[in-house]
C-alpha cells in the first residue's frame, strides 16, 4: 500500500523540487515528510481494527498531524522549517508503471502561495518558456537536448518545422511502421533531424511524433532511421514492425 504512494510522491514532487534547488536537499533528513509511511500505518490501524498502544499513539499522532496540515518540513535541533502545501498541483498518470508525475501544458505544474513555481512537461522539469512561449529561436538557443525535445513537442513538430524554416532533405515510407512516413530535415551543416512516428500507441490512442538528431551526412531517411537503432539502412528496411 505504501509503495505506490511513495513512488507517486517522488515522481510528482521530489524530483522537480530537487531539480529546482539542488542545494536545499544536501542537508535535509532522509524522507522527512514520509506521507506514505504515515498512510501505511494509519491504514493498518483502520483496516485491522487493532488500536495503537498509548506509546504508539504518542509517536504516531504528531507525524499524522504534520502530514495532514503542511508540506515538506525539516526538523533541526533548535529550529524546524515548515512549508505550506502547494496551491496548485497538476499531474498525469505515467502509463509505464501507473505512477504520477508533474505535467501541465498551459501553466505551472506546481505553484506555491508565495508565487514560486515549477514548470513540467510529462514529468520533466523545464524552464517556463517551454510551456509559455516555445518559439523556434528559443529552442535553437537551448543547449539541453531534453529541454529542446519538450519544447518542440509542446509547440508541435509541424509548427516548429515551419517557424524554424527547416528544409526537407528526403522522405520515405517507414518500413518498420507501416502507414507512417520518415522525414529527414536539414538543421545545420553537421546535423539533421529525422522525424518519425512512434511504433506504439500512446495512452490517449494516438501515435506520438518525435524527432531524432542524426549526423549531417545522411541523405536517406531509411539509412538515418537504421543508424538510430545501430543498423544499416538495408537491415532497417527489412523490419516488419518496430516499437
Amino acid at each position: 500500500m505504501s509503495g505506490p504512494l511513495a513512488q507517486s510522491c517522488r515522481d510528482s514532487l521530489t524530483t522537480a523540487l530537487r531539480a529546482a534547488d539542488p542545494s536545499s536537499w544536501r542537508h535535509s533528513w532522509y524522507r522527512t515528510q514520509c506521507p506514505s509511511r504515515v498512510a501505511h500505518y494509519d491504514a493498518l490501524r483502520r483496516l485491522t481494527g487493532r488500536p495503537f498502544t498509548a506509546d504508539q499513539t504518542r509517536r504516531f499522532e504528531p507525524w499524522a498531524a504534520l502530514a495532514r496540515s503542511c508540506g515538506w518540513w525539516w526538523p533541526r535541533e533548535h529550529v524546524c522549517v515548515v512549508s505550506d502545501r502547494p496551491v496548485a498541483l497538476r499531474t498525469e498518470v505515467w502509463q509505464d508503471n501507473g505512477t504520477v508525475r508533474l505535467h501541465h501544458a498551459d501553466g505551472p505544474a506546481l505553484r506555491y502561495g508565495d508565487g514560486w513555481e515549477v514548470y513540467a512537461w510529462h514529468g520533466r522539469h523545464v524552464p517556463s518558456w517551454v510551456i509559455t512561449d516555445p518559439r523556434a529561436w528559443r529552442i535553437a538557443g537551448e543547449t539541453n537536448v531534453e529541454v529542446r525535445r519538450c519544447a518542440i513537442e509542446h509547440a508541435g513538430w509541424a509548427s516548429y518545422i515551419e517557424e524554424a524554416g527547416l528544409r526537407v532533405v528526403a522522405t520515405a515510407p517507414d518500413p518498420g511502421n507501416p502507414g507512417c512516413e520518415l522525414r529527414l530535415y536539414h538543421v545545420r551543416d553537421r546535423t539533421k533531424v529525422l522525424l518519425a512516428v512512434n511504433g506504439s500507441v500512446e495512452r490517449d490512442g494516438r501515435r506520438r511524433r518525435y524527432g531524432l538528431t542524426v549526423p549531417g551526412h545522411f541523405t536517406d531517411p531509411i539509412a538515418a532511421a537504421g543508424w538510430t537503432y545501430g543498423l544499416s539502412g538495408d537491415d532497417y528496411s527489412q523490419l516488419l514492425r518496430r516499437t
